[in-house]
């Protein structure tokens, strides 16, 4: 069962996403900033991250670019969700260091397919 770091600070959007991951088999860990996702990608060692953008504090560009400069922390693949798509955001996420990125609201099996993908992509590395 795969660990997904889910970095959302609206706790409606986390836990009804979380939700419907653990019902797909997936085990979720949540950070509502992030200084936490930062901190819980050091300590939980999750599988995949799921990053939202706009973040109290430090937002997700910040996090991403923390956690993928971390030799701990750098192959853990990304998606960046946001709901806010503006032109330049997906090249903006990629720049960051995110691995993929999807908008919200979450479809979610746009999105199972894209963490199928991405962990599959891991496991032949």
């Amino acid at each position: 069962m795969a660990k997904i770091l889910l970095v959302e600070d609206d706790e409606m959007s986390w836990d009804m996403l979380s939700r419907r991951l653990q019902l797909k088999g997936f085990k979720v860990v949540v950070a509502v900033d992030g200084e936490k996702a930062v901190e819980i990608a050091q300590s939980e060692s999750p599988e995949i991250i799921l990053m939202d953008i706009s973040l109290p504090g430090m937002d997700g560009w910040e996090a991403t670019k923390r956690i993928k400069a971390s030799p701990e922390t750098s192959a853990i693949p990304i998606i960046a969700l946001t709901a806010h798509a503006m032109e330049g955001d997906r090249e903006k996420a990629f720049e960051a260091g995110c691995d993929d990125y999807d908008t919200k609201p979450v479809e979610l099996l746009r999105l199972l397919n894209k963490i199928e993908a991405l962990l599959q992509k891991k496991a032949t590395v």
